[in-house]
This record gives C-alpha cells, structure tokens and sequence, in this order.
C-alpha cells in the first residue's frame, strides 16, 4: 500500500479527533500514515511541499477537501496527486454524492481498498476552483446566514451530535422568510438561457449533486461526465417559493415549470450584484463570474 498523507484541521474540536482516531488506527493496519494539521493556507502550502508521491487523505468536510484541491491546482500538482476523503465536516455534501461512506471506519477502507477514478473540477476566470458546487441567489445568501450560525453553534453539542449541522437550515429558513431577488444574465455554452427581464430566486452550478448536508439542488449532476448541471428557479412570488422550497426538499423542484435545468460545459452570470456561494466559500458582491469544467482534472480514491 503507497503511504498516505492525512490532512487535517488544527481547529478540530475533540469529538473530531476521537473520530479521526478510529480511522487512522483502520488506515494504520495496512499503510504507512502521518497526519498533518494544518489551520491556514501557508501551512497546507508547507504540508504540501514534502506530500512528494504520498496519497492525500483529506480529513474534513467540503471546505477542507476544497482548500487542498484549491492548493493543489494552485501549485500545478493536480494532475498527479491521488487523494481520498474521511468526511468529518458538518455537510459532507462531496461523499454523498460520490458514494463515500460516511461511517468514518468504512471510509477508511475506501482509501485501502478502492481505486483512483478522474474526476471533474470547475474553474473559474480568475483560477477559482470548484469542486462541488457553486450557487447564487437565496441559496448563496442562505450559505452566508447559515455560516453565521454553523459558527456559532459549532462547539455546541449533545453527545456526539453537533449542532452546527443546523446551521444551514437555519439560514435557509431565514432566507425563505425574505430572500433576494436577482435579475442576472446567465448563459450555457454561449446561449443565452435566462436575461435580465426576468428575475431568478437562485441559480446553480452543480458538479455534485447537493448542499448543505443533503439537498439535491442539482440532483442529477455527477462529477464525471465532463459537464456541469445547471439549475435555474424563478420561483420569485411568495407562493411560488414555498412550492418550490418543499420541491427542492424533495429533489423534484427541476419538475415545476418556473425551473430550468440545463447541462453545459461553460456557465456565465452577469448582471447583479449577486454573491456567490462555492463549496460554503462566500464571496461577492460580484458582477460577473464564468465557470468552465476541467473533466478528469484529479483522481479519487472512490467506492
């Protein structure tokens, strides 16, 4: 078994840790393992360096896999690197939808057993990578209210539950009772699907197939067929979002008449402003933001 590098967040509280535990003490019994925390860019740069030709284990949610991932294309080491993932974060949005336990021990033996597979990524104009999923519009400012409150409740917990998982239901409902309405441009490989006469509740560009711990907003997206899905919903009135908020719980919002849902290779919104919500990373306000896809860009270790 080649040797793994175990990445992980110095800020990790200590349920984490003693669940990270069991899955070293399962990768131990068969490969050569160390573990790296790391808290800030320069540190994971650091880590990086001396990976050489080390697997990259990734011990985290959808952010720690997206800083590494982030690093790496960074550094033109993406290509080469074969990484795999033990999902501790609070969404695990990525292992959802590309089959990885989330039993941490039977995640572990993905990384054993199992083999490299290509996997797609989304970059945009200015060398910001995607790895999941990218959204504006309420669910975007649903992702910022709901980081406030993830924040906040993090270090709360009730045995092994921690309630920081609520927080991007909380933020959502909070965006549900007044959300923001866009008018934007958006095109799917130079066509213009949506212009600025007609206003978008959210839009989104899924490589994976959901968010905020298991809402398919672009169910039927699969980080292998070399496109990205494309959600659009102008479900703006107030009946029209509630339809449509319990759709979207169900995964069949792409059914109702006021949602398109596309396939492309490129997606470009303009208009705005509008603030952008990629893989729980917030930015913005932006007036403009093209997304292209990189198909086989990494390897996964993957069920």
């Amino acid at each position: 078994m080649d040797p793994l590098l175990v990445i992980t967040n110095s800020g990790a509280g200590t349920a984490d840790e003693e669940t990270l535990a069991a899955a070293l003490a399962v990768l131990r019994e068969e490969a050569s393992v160390e573990v790296a925390a790391t808290s800030n860019p320069g540190e994971l740069d650091g880590v990086l360096h001396r990976a050489g030709s080390r697997r990259i284990v990734v011990a985290g949610g959808d952010g720690s896999l997206h800083a590494v991932i982030s690093a790496l294309h960074r550094r033109q080491e993406l290509e080469a690197a074969v990484l795999g993932l033990l999902p501790l974060g609070t969404g695990n949005d990525f292992a959802r939808g590309t089959g990885i336990p989330l039993d941490i021990e039977e995640a572990a033996r993905v990384v054993l057993r199992d083999r490299p597979r290509p996997m797609d990524l989304v970059v945009d104009e200015v060398g910001e990578v995607v790895v999941n999923s990218v959204h504006v519009g309420a669910g975007a400012n649903a992702s910022r209210r709901g980081q406030r409150w993830k924040d906040r409740l993090h270090a709360v917990g009730v045995g092994k539950v921690n309630l920081g998982k609520l927080g991007y239901p909380i933020g959502a409902a909070l965006t549900a009772w007044k959300p923001p309405i866009i008018r934007v441009r958006i095109e799917v490989d130079g066509t213009v699907v949506n212009d600025l006469d007609q206003p978008v509740l959210m839009a989104a560009v899924g490589n994976g197939s959901s968010v905020g711990g298991g809402a398919e907003l672009t169910p039927e997206a699969d980080p292998r067929d070399g496109r990205v899905d494309v959600m659009i919903s102008r479900s703006v009135g107030p009946l029209a979002r509630l339809q449509y908020a319990a759709r979207l719980g169900l995964g069949t919002h792409p059914e109702r008449d006021d949602v398109l849902y596309l396939r492309g290779r490129t997606v470009s919104i303009s208009g705005g402003p509008f603030w952008c919500s990629a893989d729980g990373e917030i930015y913005g306000p932006e007036r403009r933001r093209t997304w292209r896809v990189e198909p086989g860009a990494y390897s996964m270790l993957l069920p």
